[in-house]
């Protein structure tokens, strides 16, 4: 390497090595969390800034683990679960070109999303913000994805690739600075081996140790005369790897496209300006995306309700041990016994076991047991605060931690009341949920619009879930006057969502002018019922429909001829809203089209009455006959 190129790496190194100690409290938090949620929670951040296991002051000591954060951290990802976290693209005017465009962006970013599998990666998200606080999303473009462009196989079209990274894997220049987009630079960091590299930026560098997390078990816990293990987390090295550092710099004067520097080891493997076009009004800034469990104020990353639930669980774990050490006194009992009396050795070893013999010295006093009194209630009192403590913190109460109605509560509409506080609760999460959601679907149609500067072919879902194949390129996908949606489904469960349904069906608000269904209604309502379309499966309108749609997208290029079996009604219908849109508008030849297919449409709907209304007359003619 040059020196120029040895500067940078050096200088890139000191700023990742300060970042790590700037963040190394917050880590350490993240640390704690994750033993607790395992069940290592006789652990602590000792003062040499390490997470450390606290042994046993007495043999005696009872110290069992009674976990509640893990149940609590189960139910709140459930409910998360329930966040349909969908990006809804709507057009900002009703313009054909806008909803055409609105509806290819919205299944261009679930084709992106099913590739990617992120149902999966957002689940595991849940996790880390839960755990840790904060979750991020990586939105990049992928030179070596999608289809080969080359006979030979080796150049590729590209396309969108979306990763779930860790918050140890993130590390700002200013961990007080709150917001992503007002952080002047931001370093992704991760440990790869050395054929990754070699495969990835075609480099050779030298391999090492590098420190990663792993799981390990700990002989902490236990009670009198037993031990117990409890997983834990714990730094091993890992070997032939080396730490590869992304520092992503905001555009400056200097750097008007900002700057990304990517050194592996100790080699300079890229350094170039920001690739991606992923901001507001064409700006270039960080491919991340973050979700959040709680929002912190004075800090980069989230905060983490397992966090504030730590100080409860310690109590629970101590009034809890020191009950049963309390126990464990009035079943084995205390003896008192004269000095010189008696073998002390022997009774220390054997106890008093029904039927022993006990020999003590002539004239001494015989050992005697001491009254362990009873247990007091305050034990209790304290487990029960603790308890409700956990509910007002975690914000998750008995009735979904537990799946058991408190037995003080009979009512069904103070259940339905506990039900909708512990949904209001995450609600707060799931506004963040859905906030990265929206930014990783705008992030994946400025890409596109980026990159697919020429026609592309994807595979894409379908109104109907059909799978269907659909070209396009950068000039149509909107991105800038569409607003973005996501569906939330926290507080909307099947059940409540069918009752509601079935209430407006007995009012008659889905029935037409002739108070029956439409094909189209009942279809939606089986999806909003949660049964699939079962009538829009070769549905007869819908077919044509589809097949009406077709025909417009042709008719933009050329004549096309209808048929006899089409069902001229659905055709016209859907051939005069292009009619009397801008694009014929702006398109005399289009529109000109448009109207003589309109016009052979309707001379092949008179002869086909025409032909139905001879069939109906020698019909009736040959029923007269027959009656005669």
């Amino acid at each position: 390497m040059s020196k120029f190129e040895d500067e940078i790496v050096a200088q890139v190194v000191d700023d990742f090595k300060k970042r790590q100690e700037q963040r190394r409290p917050v880590e350490l938090n993240w640390r704690l969390n994750m033993n607790f949620v395992l069940g290592n929670q006789f652990a602590e951040i000792s003062p040499k800034g390490d997470i450390a296991d606290v042994d046993r002051q007495y043999f005696w000591q009872q110290r069992e683990v009674y976990n509640h954060i893990a149940p609590i951290l189960e139910t709140r990802l459930a409910k998360l679960a329930r966040v349909k976290a969908r990006p809804i693209v709507r057009p900002a005017t009703g313009d054909d070109i806008d909803v055409a465009a609105a509806s290819l962006s919205t299944k261009l970013i679930e084709a992106v999303c099913n590739e990617n599998d992120f149902s999966a990666q957002l689940a595991k998200a849940n996790m880390w913000s839960e755990i840790t606080g904060s979750a991020f999303f990586k939105i990049a473009w992928d030179n070596k994805a999608g289809r080969a462009i080359d006979s030979e196989g080796k150049v590729f079209e590209g396309d969108v690739k979306v990763s779930l990274c860790p918050p140890f894997e993130l590390f700002p220049e200013d961990v007080s600075i709150v917001d992503i987009e007002k952080q002047s630079s931001i370093m992704h960091v991760k440990a790869l081996t050395v054929q990754e590299v070699k495969k990835i930026w075609d480099k050779d560098v030298k391999g090492g140790e590098v420190n990663v997390f792993t799981f390990d078990n700990t002989q902490v816990a236990g009670g009198l005369g037993y031990t117990a293990t409890v997983p834990r987390i714990i730094s091993e090295k890992r070997e032939d790897s080396v730490t590869v550092i992304e520092k992503y710099e905001k555009p400056t004067k200097e750097y008007p496209n900002g700057r990304l520097i990517i050194v592996a080891g100790d080699k300079l493997v890229f350094m170039g300006d920001l690739p991606f076009v992923n901001g507001e009004n064409g700006e270039r800034t960080y491919p991340f995306a973050r979700q959040e469990c709680l929002e912190n104020l004075s800090n980069f990353f989230g905060s983490s309700v397992v966090e504030r639930i730590i100080p409860v669980q310690r109590a629970y774990n101590s009034v809890k041990n020191r009950k049963h050490e309390f126990m464990n006194r009035i079943a084995l009992g205390v003896l008192a016994v004269e000095d010189g009396s008696c073998d002390t050795d022997n009774l220390e070893e054997e106890g008093l076991p029904p039927g022993k013999i006990l020999v003590y010295r002539q004239g001494g006093t015989p050992p005697i047991m001491l009254s362990p009194g009873q247990i007091p209630a305050e034990f209790s009192r304290e487990e029960e605060k603790l308890l409700n403590e956990f509910t007002m913190i975690s914000g998750v109460s008995e009735v979904t931690t537990y799946s058991q109605v408190p037995s003080n509560v009979a009512s069904g509409t103070a259940i339905s009341l506990l039900l909708e506080q512990d949904d209001t609760r995450i609600s707060l999460t799931a506004d963040s949920l859905r906030d990265c959601v929206k930014s990783i679907g705008k992030q994946i149609l400025r890409l596109y619009r980026q990159y697919a500067k020429i026609p592309r072919v994807k595979r894409i879902t379908g109104e109907n879930g059909d799978v269907e194949v659909a070209s396009f390129s950068a000039g149509n996908i909107g991105c800038e006057d569409i607003v973005f949606d996501t569906v939330n489904d926290i507080e909307d469960t099947l059940s409540a969502r069918r009752a509601m349904v079935y209430d407006l069906l007995r009012l008659g608000l889905f029935a037409g002018e002739n108070g029956k269904l439409s094909s189209a209604t009942k279809a939606k309502l089986f999806e909003i019922l949660g049964f699939g379309n079962w009538e829009s499966g070769n549905d007869y309108d819908e077919s044509h429909l589809k097949k009406a749609k077709r025909e417009n997208a042709e008719l933009e290029k050329q004549d096309v001829a209808p048929d006899v079996y089409d069902d001229h009604d659905t055709h016209v219908a859907e051939h005069v809203k292009l009619f009397v849109s801008s694009k014929c508008d702006k398109n005399p030849d289009l529109k000109e089209r448009v109207a003589e297919h309109i016009r052979k449409h309707k001379e092949l709907f008179s002869l086909d009455m025409g032909v139905k209304d001879l069939e109906r007359r020698f019909e009736g003619e040959k029923d007269n006959e027959r009656a005669e």
